[in-house]
């Protein structure tokens, strides 16, 4: 049997708030008397005063506290929350002895986010990365059969091949970069960035340095800011990712001889980057699947610019993780328009609870 703890009295405030691990005490009618500095972090909407059931309407954890407040004892459960990001915790109940008919109760939160994350990419790693290199492997596979064998002599055959083997294994190293680039945003997406970046400053860097290419396709970009910095909360090495897949996804699917247009735009407690083509826009039934993995409107064409099926997806989990949206505007004949819409810096108001 646990000691009697009276919940109002100031040392055991002060205990709770002294702990490092993320603990909550609420009293007999299920209001919060004290919270630790780790629960304030890992649920900034948990306020000292108020029902915990104002925060976290979950039945279960409420059915949790009720039967330790009511019969004492120690129950455990698993906690799922979807918005903004899903995060999972495990949270241990203790009911604490009382005079009343109903008992105090202190819950330890275990933050188990990280840990389910990544079981679920080891998984959808070896699936998808098996899937998509099934082929490229396969090819070098015969390519270096045909050498071995009839071609072992013909040096116009071997060049040939050789050229098409170095494409294959770009390939395949185009894919592994992207796959373990979207595992790493995917492990921290529960973590908002909160570093001031300037928006605008990296989209002149991203069109300074994908500017050879746009000439290449005959391609070309406009940059449209604001001449004073934007500052959103991000990660810079993330947004320069963000733009450079939306720019360079422009500048292979747009209209060659076409233009590319990229605007920022500032706001109150918003800022936005919109990367515009002018090529043949996409079908409306392919667009709620765009962001999915490996997803391509046109296999063969994706496959030929270069493209892994990935670039998508990493910009909407970079976007998810910035706690920010991805909006896709599209039409046959008139372009796809991509605007990715982050907090401003100093205005981001946290969405984690």
């Amino acid at each position: 049997m646990l000691a009697t703890i009276d919940p109002t009295a100031p040392v055991t405030a002060a205990l709770i708030e002294a702990l490092g691990a993320a603990v909550i005490l609420l009293d007999a009618q299920g209001v919060t008397q004290a919270l630790s500095p780790a629960m304030r972090a890992l649920i900034p909407a948990l306020e000292k005063g108020q029902p915990l059931t104002l925060v976290l309407r979950d039945p279960d954890l409420i059915d949790a506290i009720d039967l330790v407040s009511r019969q004492g004892g120690r129950r455990v459960i698993e906690l799922i929350e979807r918005v903004p990001v899903e995060r999972t915790f495990r949270i241990h109940i203790a009911g604490l002895d009382s005079v009343g008919w109903r008992r105090p109760a202190l819950l330890t939160f275990e933050d188990l986010s990280e840990l389910r994350v990544t079981e679920r990419m080891r998984v959808d790693f070896v699936a998808n990365a098996s899937h998509e290199l099934r082929t490229p492997l396969a090819s070098l596979l015969g390519f270096v059969e045909t050498l071995q064998g009839p071609a072992r002599n013909d040096a116009a055959a071997r060049d040939r091949f050789l050229t098409i083997m170095r494409e294959q294994g770009l390939r395949m190293a185009r894919l592994v970069d992207d796959l373990l680039s979207l595992s790493r945003i995917e492990l921290r997406a529960h973590l908002a960035p909160e570093t001031p970046v300037d928006l605008s400053g990296i989209s002149r860097e991203i069109v300074d340095s994908l500017a050879l290419m746009a000439r290449e396709r005959k391609v070309a970009l406009r940059l449209e800011t604001p001449s004073q910095p934007v500052r959103v909360a991000g990660d810079r090495d993330e947004l320069l990712r963000l733009m450079e897949n939306l720019v360079e996804n422009a500048i292979k699917y747009g209209r060659e001889d076409g233009e590319v247009v990229i605007e920022v735009t500032d706001g109150a407690t918003e800022a936005s980057v919109a990367v515009r083509d002018d090529g043949p826009g996409i079908a409306p039934e392919h667009l709620p699947r765009l962001t999915e993995r490996f997803y391509r409107v046109d296999t063969a064409a994706s496959r030929e610019a270069g493209g892994t099926g990935l670039g998508l997806a990493i910009v909407k989990h970079i976007v998810l993780r910035h706690r920010g949206r991805l909006a896709i505007e599209s039409a046959l004949g008139h372009g796809a328009t991509f605007r990715a819409v982050l907090p401003r810096f100093g205005s981001h108001a946290r969405r984690d609870a």
